[in-house]
């Protein structure tokens, strides 16, 4: 196959003109830029080092030697002695590390655990070092020096992020885990933090409700030019709890107080109080008639875009939207250079990066070509050796050799809307609760509030709440976005008798082998629900 590689309008490279601001952060960092450019004219030695230092963690482990890992191996050889993996197959090293034994999977010691949801519904718990903190540090910093490069004005008032508590809990080992937000957002430089509307501890309010009118209180009090949140489905319900809680808000700005809608049974402490102050009361409550808001910065692929479209309307007015990145718990892998929806370059110099397109094949990205869809596996120093993260990416340009990727969906038979990842042995496991149906099959629809609908043949023995219930318990992070606001309830549709019959008989008689027609547990697609839907 020939390799194309057109460039695209993007804004790759950092110059050393520019606004006040960008040119001081610029220079600060200015060994992360050199490098940064490295990457980019030098795909190949820049992965080549990201692989010896890989190496420098792995060896010498428990997960080396088993593994045969010498230091020496070069890109191919890494490929031959370590196989693709899942969370799964890392299962018995990762309860070594989670127990607390030292050089497992890292030589560098395991200081937490990263809290994501798992394929089996439980929390997977990746471990957390200082050389993975740095490389995932170096990404958000070529991303924010991007962002001021591109707006200045980010930069003349207060940041609102929406971050997830650091620490949720302590595993008996003495390993605390928490959520990649939140720990993210700690770990920032003293002078980012400055620019920060929202303390800290709001974040680890337990009561949804009041942690919002929390965030709320404090953004309200101050001049925010940037929100900054993972899903766009949360800026939505920012402005939703806005109209909600206008009239408690209002009262609690003209007297400098936070005691009244969630907190009205509240007693707050000094250290709370004395950063309240009293503010000017909108006569507009939607966020963009509130704030000189200069960009709002969140994921643009996938299922994000059908929150994006109703921003306009819900923001008061145009909102200028920025990418934040191909990232996950997992790691940085492409920074997003512009405003567009093209995604983000590589970013070869903080991860090993491979990817496997419809052969089944893993290339590396100088490899690929523009307009094909790939699954990414990453390498990282903290633990995750070729590490199948099921993100399918798109090739939407390359900036030389280097690929600019846009997320597109999860693998597999799997539902995401908000991040919530419900999987097909999720929806079985709660689905048991239905009791002796024909069949279910779960599917959203897609309103500003989205709601899982699960259309099932016969008669079932529990209600939607408790089917819900049992969802929440299966996995973590739609329980989250159901506890947030961000998913309804779910809702059942009452199919008629034979509709899983037909669905069958119609894919037998469209080519499909009628022993290799699976139950539809899983509707991804409109077209697959609507057929099943079908009389």
């Amino acid at each position: 196959m020939s390799t194309r590689h057109p460039t695209t309008t993007t804004h790759p490279r950092f110059p050393e003109t520019g606004n006040g601001p960008y040119r001081l952060f610029r220079g600060v960092n200015q060994k992360l830029v050199d490098r940064w450019h490295f990457t980019l004219d030098n795909p190949v030695d820049a992965q080549q080092q990201r692989l010896r230092a890989i190496l420098r963690q792995a060896v010498g482990t428990a997960f080396g030697d088993a593994h045969g890992l010498t230091g020496a191996e070069d890109l191919t050889a890494w490929r031959r002695k370590v196989p693709v993996c899942t969370y799964d197959d890392l299962g018995p090293w990762m309860e070594r590390v989670h127990a607390g034994e030292a050089n497992v999977l890292t030589r560098q010691p395991v200081t937490g655990l990263l809290k994501t949801s798992g394929t089996t519904g439980a929390a997977k718990l990746l471990p957390l070092t200082e050389a993975y903190i740095e490389e995932v540090q170096q990404g958000q910093t070529l991303w924010r020096l991007g962002l001021m490069r591109d707006h200045e004005g980010v930069t003349r008032g207060s940041a609102l992020t929406v971050v997830s508590p650091a620490v949720d809990g302590t595993l008996p080992s003495g390993l605390a885990f928490g959520n990649n937000t939140g720990r993210m957002q700690k770990a920032q430089p003293w002078y980012v933090k400055l620019r920060y509307a929202v303390p800290d501890w709001v974040f680890g309010i337990q009561d949804p409700d009041a942690r919002i009118y929390a965030l709320l209180r404090f953004a309200l009090q101050s001049q925010v030019t940037s929100i900054t949140t993972a899903n766009p489905s949360t800026l939505l319900l920012l402005a939703r709890k806005l109209l909600e809680f206008r009239e408690p808000l209002s009262e609690d700005l003209r007297r400098g107080e936070m005691c009244r809608g969630p907190f009205a049974t509240w007693r707050l402490p000094r250290r709370i109080r004395w950063r309240l102050r009293k503010a000017d009361v909108p006569t507009d409550w939607r966020p963009a008639r509130i704030w000189p808001l200069e960009t709002v910065n969140c994921w643009k692929g996938g299922p994000a875009s059908f929150f994006l479209e109703k921003l306009p309307e819900a923001f008061g007015g145009p909102v200028t939207v920025r990418e934040v990145g191909i990232t996950a718990s997992e790691g940085y892998f492409a920074v997003p250079m512009g405003d567009g929806d093209e995604g983000g370059v590589a970013w070869l110099g903080g991860h090993l990066l491979e990817f496997v397109g419809d052969d089944g094949l893993p290339r590396w990205a100088w490899e690929l070509n523009e307009g094909e869809q790939v699954r990414l596996i990453v390498s990282t120093s903290g633990g995750l050796y070729r590490y199948d993260l099921n993100d399918i990416l798109e090739v939407t340009g390359h900036v030389g050799q280097v690929p600019i990727l846009r997320f597109v969906r999860k693998g597999g038979n799997m539902l995401n809307v908000t991040g919530e990842k419900l999987t097909e042995d999720q929806l079985i496991r709660a689905g048991r609760r239905l009791g002796a149906v024909t069949g279910f099959t779960a599917h959203y629809r897609m309103d500003e509030v989205p709601t899982l609908l699960i259309a099932i043949e016969g008669a079932p023995e529990c209600s939607p709440a408790e089917l819900d219930d049992a969802l929440c318990a299966c996995n973590i992070e739609y329980a989250s976005k159901r506890e947030t606001g961000r998913l309804a309830q779910l809702e059942f549709v009452e199919l008629t008798d034979g509709a899983y019959a037909r669905y069958r008989n119609a894919r037998v008689a469209e080519g499909a082998s009628a022993g290799q027609v699976k139950d539809l547990v899983v509707a991804v697609t409109d077209d697959q629900w609507s057929r099943l839907l079908r009389r």
